[in-house]
């Protein structure tokens, strides 16, 4: 009885080493590059300046817009937008996308607030 647990210990020792050996690494691609360190880290800085040369404006440069809107109408909208408190209000994250009546509820203020 003994012997035959020793044995099979023994048997799963040797599979344990002969699984256990490892290979060596070569790498995906051997080094092929005769640049030096400077050389390629200027070529860095150079492609890093350039941006994305794959995007779909890139030759585009920066484009002018023409607005027609006013500054001051602009300034406005976005102070009533800034001040709706139902502006952030999404209605996709309420049950079967409906804001609940009691969010479009006027809320009545007796408080005064100062002028800016």
């Amino acid at each position: 009885m003994k012997a035959s647990k020793i044995l099979t210990a023994a048997a799963f020792s040797l599979l344990a080493v002969a699984g256990a050996q490892a290979e060596t690494y070569e790498g995906v691609h051997p080094l092929t590059s005769g640049a030096t360190r400077a050389e390629v880290a200027s070529e860095a800085v150079a492609a890093a300046r350039a941006g994305n040369a794959y995007s779909d404006v890139a030759g585009a440069g920066a484009v002018a817009i023409n607005s027609t809107v006013d500054r001051a109408q602009v300034y406005q909208e976005a102070v009533a937008k800034a001040h709706d408190p139902f502006a952030s209000l999404d209605r996709r994250a309420f049950y079967r996308d409906q804001v609940p009546e009691a969010y479009k509820k006027p809320k009545m203020s007796f408080t005064r607030q100062a002028g800016l």
